[in-house]
């Protein structure tokens, strides 16, 4: 019996460890990632990649403690996050397609994107905790959670090898590539708010 529940186990976690990575999708973050450290120190693109991917394993964990809880207390739906995230990240998303981001750099020496929008909602968004909140609804036993936990903490790392890994790039395509890669990096996040914001609308009216 417990050679079942922990094969049941392991096969659990790995399913959510494979989800959540393509929910999250590490690779797809790079480019907008890179496009808003890109006039950071190279000590500090590395300490801003795996402080994003605290930030988000910290967001998913505490949904997963205490999502379903905070949703139903604050009487917010999922589609309601989902559309705030959508258009928090438009924002962000038009700043790197006009450039302010870079003219107004002066203005934002505090502003740590390792919080936002990298850690939540890029990686940590709506899709990545709903599908958290699920998962945790359907470890029903100990060595369950305990697999999700393993498995949640595993994307984390990858996240933070990935994000590290890629500051490389920047040394090798200069100036006008950061550019370049800004203007891409905004219609992407562009693009995905406006998805976002699509189901989060679709969502509300059950379309």
């Amino acid at each position: 019996m417990k050679d079942i529940i922990a094969i049941s186990a392991v096969t659990f976690g790995v399913q959510a460890f494979i989800t959540l990575f393509v929910i999250m999708d590490p690779p797809g973050a790079t480019p907008i990632f890179l496009s808003l450290i890109a006039n950071e120190s190279p000590r500090k693109r590395i300490r801003m990649a795996w402080q994003g991917a605290a930030v988000s394993l910290m967001v998913i964990v505490a949904f997963a403690l205490f999502g379903k809880l905070i949703l139903d207390y604050l009487h917010v739906s999922v589609e309601a996050l989902q559309g705030a995230g959508g258009l928090l990240m438009l924002l962000i998303s038009l700043e790197l397609l006009t450039g302010k981001n870079d003219s107004s750099s002066d203005s934002k020496k505090d502003v740590n994107v390792a919080l936002v929008p990298l850690g939540t909602p890029l990686l940590a968004g709506p899709g990545a905790i709903v599908t958290t909140i699920v998962y945790v609804q359907h470890a029903y036993s100990t060595e369950m959670k305990i697999a999700l936990g393993l498995a949640i903490v595993a994307v984390h790392v990858l996240i933070g090898l990935t994000l590290m890994f890629s500051t490389k790039v920047l040394g090798i395509i200069k100036e006008s590539g950061v550019t370049l890669l800004a203007r891409i990096a905004g219609l992407l996040l562009a693009a995905i708010a406006v998805e976002m914001i699509v189901q989060s609308i679709k969502g509300f009216f059950n379309l």
